[in-house]
């Protein structure tokens, strides 16, 4: 999609951070054909509602019975709650509450994995159990945090030690009390988690190039921040920093 593109009236609410990731998703989903979606770690629906809302039916597994909750809510006000479905479930164990077909095969034409390979317990595992859920020609959505954009983030924020111990790949906080660190992925990282899947990786993008960088009180146009980030995010060296990683990829 070129940069200056209008996105999709229904992902209108949606974060100027997700941008890219809608860019890249809206051929698929404008294009007019209802779709079966899953949305692994879906949460609260930031993606789900506004797919119902283009005619698309979403299944949404995610293992915070709050989040279906407010899921199931989101829905409902936005009159959509008969196309949203929320299940309670773990990404790496998606074969226990998303069953494959009667052929073997899934039956998804869609499938989102958005910010979730940073937390599950096996991010490999959870790639195979979402190709696994998708039909034969289906289409994978792969984000991810990238390393080099976290690095650039606790640098600039004057956290230099914890920079280093990202681009090392070490835990920025080791004593942290309550929850483990979190993944991040280069892009090639990424893509080798997505092809060991038996999934087909198109090109890479960065997602938050610069929103995640603003200082909410910078007075930026936030219409001239969105049309910055989509012309930034298939571009070197800029997607390289970006804060995160996005991918399409296809099951043969």
């Amino acid at each position: 999609m070129p940069p200056s593109a209008p996105i999709s009236p229904a992902a209108d609410q949606l974060p100027t951070r997700a941008v890219a990731v809608w860019a890249a998703l809206d051929p698929l989903v404008a294009a007019g054909r209802p779709l079966q979606v899953l949305d692994v770690g879906g949460g609260s629906g930031n993606f789900a509602v506004p797919l119902a809302r283009l005619g698309h039916d979403v299944t949404v597994v995610d293992p915070s019975a709050d989040a279906l909750a407010t899921l199931n809510r989101r829905a409902e006000n936005a009159g959509v709650g008969a196309r949203v479905r929320g299940v309670q479930g773990d990404g790496d164990q998606l074969h226990q509450v998303v069953p494959a077909g009667e052929t073997g095969e899934g039956s998804y034409d869609l499938a989102l994995c958005h910010s979730v390979l940073e937390v599950v317990d096996d991010p490999a595992a959870t790639l195979r159990e979402l190709a696994r859920a998708l039909r034969p020609g289906g289409t994978a959505s792969v984000a991810s945090a990238n390393r080099a954009g976290a690095v650039l983030a606790r640098a600039v924020a004057g956290h230099p030690v914890e920079a280093l111990a990202l681009l090392e790949d070490r835990d920025p906080a080791p004593r942290r009390a309550r929850r483990p660190a979190r993944r991040r992925f280069s892009p090639d990282d990424l893509i080798t988690l997505v092809e060991a899947a038996g999934l087909q990786p198109g090109t890479w993008r960065g997602v938050s190039v610069v929103s995640d960088l603003l200082d909410v009180t910078s007075g930026a146009d936030p219409e001239a921040v969105r049309r910055l980030e989509l012309a930034l995010a298939g571009s070197s060296p800029y997607r390289d920093v970006a804060a995160g990683l996005h991918l399409l990829a296809t099951r043969p």
